[in-house]
């Protein structure tokens, strides 16, 4: 099973283009918790939402997938989860809108994302019959140069 767990931030008016900048980049960093499933969270914003008022306000998203209840209840949990929402974004938020789902067994197969090793690193994966290859394939195809710019 997987769990689908969404978040909608907005911070009020006052609140610095560096500061949510901060938060964004702290966020991001809680993909690497063992409750993650396969490391997938995702945070972005500000939103492109055409016309912007169907966005209600809101400036930036967080979408994460857990196993299941256990494991999001472990994300919400953890230190690292207290510590960036309580450091970055309680104190200054105008509104929070929260929403969490189990994915239907036909659509799980969606949620099968590129295994990774026991080291942890990503390894070759077929998805949807496409070969998705290796950093380091990447970046040895990429030749000096461009693998500096990365």
């Amino acid at each position: 099973m997987t769990l689908i767990h969404i978040v909608l931030f907005k911070f009020r008016p006052e609140i610095t283009a560096g500061h949510k900048a901060t938060f964004v980049r702290e966020l991001r960093k809680l993909k690497d918790l063992s409750c993650v499933k396969d490391g997938r969270l995702i945070v972005g914003g500000p939103s492109v939402t055409d016309p912007i008022e169907r966005s209600k306000g809101f400036q930036y998203a967080l979408v994460s997938y857990h196993e299941d209840l256990e494991a999001l209840a472990e994300y919400q949990a953890s230190p690292e989860h207290h510590w960036v929402t309580s450091t970055y974004m309680f104190p200054y938020k105008e509104d929070l809108c929260r929403f969490d789902f189990e994915v239907e067994p036909e659509d799980e197969y969606m949620c099968n994302f590129i295994e990774r090793s026991f080291a942890g690193k990503k390894q070759d994966s077929v998805i949807g019959g496409v070969i998705t290859p290796t950093d380091s394939d990447v970046e040895r195809e990429a030749g000096p140069a461009e693998a500096e710019q990365r």
